[in-house]
């Protein structure tokens, strides 16, 4: 039985820096992030407290472990992540008003979990419990990670823009409320 639920303790924090640890680019091999996806970004405990504390990130939790997240990121934290930042700053072009959308920092589903609807009953769930202040979820996809492209154009992301930094090309979609 899976369910759904915003974050609210210390434990859980922990389990999303190690389901995150286990999903990192260096840590599978080419073959895996090609099949199965990656993150990118590292978050540090102490920040994905704060990030939890302004916006609770969303957990999907069986037998009480966390086995999937959507990580909150309120556009307030635009400039804590050296590799988002060329993200925010493209939001700031086309997405002035920051107070109506809210950024959905990374997702990710144990190994175990996949293809059992996770992916979209995070995002049900982290639309269920955003604030009518917020219009839509925005987030950005590595390029070369088709699967999770895929995964969030079939969920309804729309593609909203593709630019290129030094070391690579994303995509930012949007999922409207």
């Amino acid at each position: 039985m899976i369910r759904y639920k915003p974050c609210d303790c210390l434990a859980e924090i922990e389990q999303i820096v190690q389901l995150q640890q286990e999903n990192l680019p260096d840590n599978l091999s080419l073959e895996e992030r090609e099949k199965e996806g990656f993150v990118t970004v590292v978050h540090s405990l102490e920040l994905l407290q704060a990030m939890n504390k302004k916006w609770s990130h969303t957990l999907a939790l069986v037998n009480g472990k966390v086995v999937g997240y959507a990580l909150s990121m309120h556009p307030d934290f635009g400039r804590d992540i050296e590799v988002l930042l060329p993200m925010f700053q493209q939001l700031e072009i086309i997405r002035p008003n920051t107070s109506k959308y809210m950024v959905m920092g990374q997702i990710c589903i144990a190994k175990p979990f996949r293809g059992k609807g996770i992916f979209r009953g995070l995002y049900q769930a982290m639309q269920k419990n955003l604030s009518t202040q917020f219009t839509e979820i925005i987030t950005e996809i590595d390029a070369n990670n088709q699967r999770s492209l895929n995964a969030h154009l079939t969920v309804g992301f729309v593609k909203i823009l593709s630019y290129r930094t030094d070391t690579r090309e994303w995509v930012l979609v949007s999922l409207k409320k």
